[in-house]
């Protein structure tokens, strides 16, 4: 029988070194899991990514000598692909197709929920976390129960996310894409959100300690 709790720490030996952590497990029964690379179906999965700016030192190191296209994406599968052959695993991430439920794998793991960005808050971490990639396993790993704490922007009562951005994009109903770009190509834009990283998220006083670095703002920026 696999000990859940060898696999994870063998993942995290190799991937939190790296500012990768397990961000939590999943389990699914009767066929449920998305598929793994030799045809049956997952019975776990076991979500990989950053808390705060953690891979920043270890990719900006390796993008030195790899400018590719999409460089975080690349530098994420190096990593994990690696693990997912150790362990005999399939490695799944949220830019591949068939797109898999990562946000709904988060809300099972983590207890996780929408900010009004659009972005899952973390009650420590914030806005400042994010999901790279995710091994899934034949074996049943076993996932622990999750404590909900309660939706952080409930307790918020300024929510200054919401008077903060410039574009006038948020809202309680929702975020609005359309203006939001524009702002982001006007001279202001770039001035502001651009340079800085977006204004809204920003704002935000969930998990401020681990806001990004100026330098991975930009980079995320830029990328968007």
């Amino acid at each position: 029988m696999v000990s859940g709790s060898s696999v994870l720490s063998e993942i995290a030996a190799v991937l939190e070194p790296q500012g990768i952590f397990v961000r939590g497990v999943v389990s699914f029964h009767d066929g449920n899991g998305p598929s793994l690379s030799y045809g049956s179906c997952a019975r776990t999965v076991v979500l990989l990514g950053n808390i705060g700016g953690s891979i920043w030192r270890s990719f900006d190191h390796w993008r030195t000598s790899d400018q590719g296209p999409d460089p975080l994406d690349t530098w994420s599968r190096v990593a994990i692909d690696r693990v997912a052959g150790a362990l005999g695993a399939t490695a799944l991430y949220p830019s591949d197709q068939p797109w898999q439920p990562f946000q709904r794998w988060a809300t099972q793991a983590e207890g996780l929920a929408p900010s009004p960005l659009g972005i899952l808050i973390h009650p420590r971490f914030g806005l400042w976390h994010g999901y790279r990639g995710a091994l899934a396993f034949a074996e049943d790993l076993g996932a622990a129960p999750v404590e909900s704490t309660g939706h952080p922007c409930t307790h918020c009562i300024e929510k200054p996310c919401l008077a903060t951005c410039p574009a006038g994009a948020l809202a309680p109903t929702g975020f609005a894409v359309n203006p939001c770009r524009s702002y982001l190509d006007s001279d202001g834009g770039r001035a502001t959100c651009m340079a800085n990283g977006c204004a809204a998220r920003n704002a935000c006083p969930v998990g401020a300690d681990f806001r990004y670095s100026a330098e991975q703002l930009r980079f995320h920026m830029a990328a968007l």
